[in-house]
C-alpha cells in the first residue's frame, strides 16, 4: 500500500491556536472537541491540562471517518492542547466576565503566575501519542484599579486564562516573562509541536 500523507487536525475552536498553527504553513482542519473540562477531585493543574489535551485529541479521533473525510488507512495526526494559570497552588481559568477578570488581575498584581500549557499529538493509525506539559512564567507589574479597568475595556480578554492577551496590550502588564517559546503562553507550543510532527513523518520545511 502506498504511503498516505498524514492529515493534520487541530482539536480546538480557539482562534489563537489557529493563528499560531498557521505560522507553520501546514494544511490542517480545525474541529472543536466536545468534552467535559471540569477538573477531577484533587487533580493537580499539570495532570488536568495533560488529561484534557489527550481527551480533546481522542474525542476528535472518535468521530467517524466519513465525517473527517479520511479512510481507515490514512493516519490522522490530531493536535490537542489546554492551558491553565497557577498562583499559590490555585488554578486560574478563563474569567468569562469583566468582574472575574478584574479579580484575577488584582490578585496577580505584583506577583508571578505560572502558566501550564499541554500539547498532545495523537496518531489515529498507531493509536500512539506524544504528550508534554510546558510551564511559562509571567511576572506582573504592580497594577492599579484604573490600569486594570482600562486594559480590560480595550482588549476584553474574557476567554483567556489569566485575563490578558500577551500578543496584544497584555504585554503592558508584565515586569518580565520567562519561557522557551512565546507561543506557549498564547496557547500552542510550536517548538515542541514541530518536534512531534517530525517524529510522525511531517516536515514543515518540505516543498
Amino acid at each position: 500500500m502506498p504511503y498516505q500523507e498524514p492529515k493534520i487536525i487541530l482539536a480546538s475552536s480557539s482562534i489563537y491556536r489557529r493563528e499560531i498553527l498557521n505560522k507553520l504553513g501546514v494544511d490542517y482542519e480545525s474541529i472543536s472537541p466536545d468534552i467535559d473540562e471540569s477538573p477531577l477531585p484533587n487533580e493537580s493543574a499539570k495532570d488536568l491540562v495533560a488529561r484534557l489535551a489527550l481527551n480533546k485529541a481522542k474525542a476528535v479521533a472518535s468521530i467517524k471517518p466519513s465525517t473527517l473525510c479520511h479512510t481507515q488507512s490514512t493516519p490522522l495526526l490530531i493536535i490537542g492542547s489546554d492551558q491553565v494559570a497557577v498562583l499559590d497552588g490555585q488554578i486560574i481559568t478563563k474569567p468569562h466576565t469583566h468582574k472575574n477578570a478584574c479579580q484575577q488581575l488584582r490578585i496577580a498584581s505584583n506577583r508571578e503566575v505560572t502558566f501550564l500549557t499541554s500539547l498532545c499529538l495523537y496518531n489515529t493509525l498507531t493509536q500512539q501519542h506524544h504528550l508534554v506539559v510546558i510551564p511559562y512564567e509571567v511576572a506582573f507589574l504592580p497594577l492599579t484599579d484604573e490600569q486594570i479597568e482600562n486594559y480590560l475595556k480595550k482588549e476584553q480578554p474574557y476567554n483567556c486564562a489569566g485575563s490578558f492577551k500577551s500578543e496584544g496590550l497584555g504585554i503592558t502588564l508584565f515586569r518580565h516573562m520567562r519561557g522557551d517559546d512565546p507561543n506557549t503562553l498564547i496557547g500552542l507550543p510550536l517548538i515542541e509541536l514541530v518536534k512531534m510532527l517530525r517524529q510522525e513523518g511531517v516536515e514543515p520545511l518540505s516543498e
